[in-house]
C-alpha cells in the first residue's frame, strides 16, 4: 500500500504485475486465490470499488503466456510441440505486457473505481 501511495491506478497496475508474476511461477488458479484476499483488503482500506481489481486478477491469471507452468494448455503443448522454456519467454512476455497494459487501461472504464 505504501508503494502505490493510495493511487488506485498504481494499485491496479501492481495487482496485474504481481498476479502475472505469480501465475508464471504457480498455476493460474493458485495465483488468483492468493491475490484475491490481498486485493479485497487493499480496496477496502482505500474505500474504492473492488470490481476492477477482481477483473484485473482474472485477466492476469488467465493471460499466462510467459511460461509453460502458468496454464495447463501451455504445459500440454510444451513437450510434444518441441518448445523450449525460452520460447515462452521470448514470445509470451511481450504478449503478457500488451495484455496487461490493455487490461489496466480499459478495466476502470467498464468498472469504475
Amino acid at each position: 500500500m505504501q508503494l502505490v501511495s493510495g493511487n488506485p491506478w498504481l494499485l491496479l497496475a501492481a495487482t496485474y504485475l504481481i498476479t502475472a508474476i505469480l501465475t508464471a511461477l504457480v498455476t493460474n488458479n493458485a495465483a488468483a486465490v492468493l491475490m484475491f484476499p490481498i486485493v479485497m483488503a487493499a480496496t477496502e482500506s482505500l474505500g474504492i470499488n473492488y470490481m476492477p481489481f477482481i477483473i484485473t486478477i482474472m485477466m492476469a491469471a488467465s493471460a499466462s503466456f510467459a511460461t509453460p507452468i502458468g496454464y495447463q494448455t501451455n504445459l500440454m503443448v510444451y513437450g510434444p510441440g518441441g518448445y523450449r522454456f525460452s520460447d515462452y519467454i521470448r514470445f509470451g512476455l511481450p504478449l503478457n505486457v500488451l495484455t496487461g497494459a490493455t487490461a489496466v487501461a480499459l478495466t476502470p472504464f467498464v468498472w469504475p473505481f
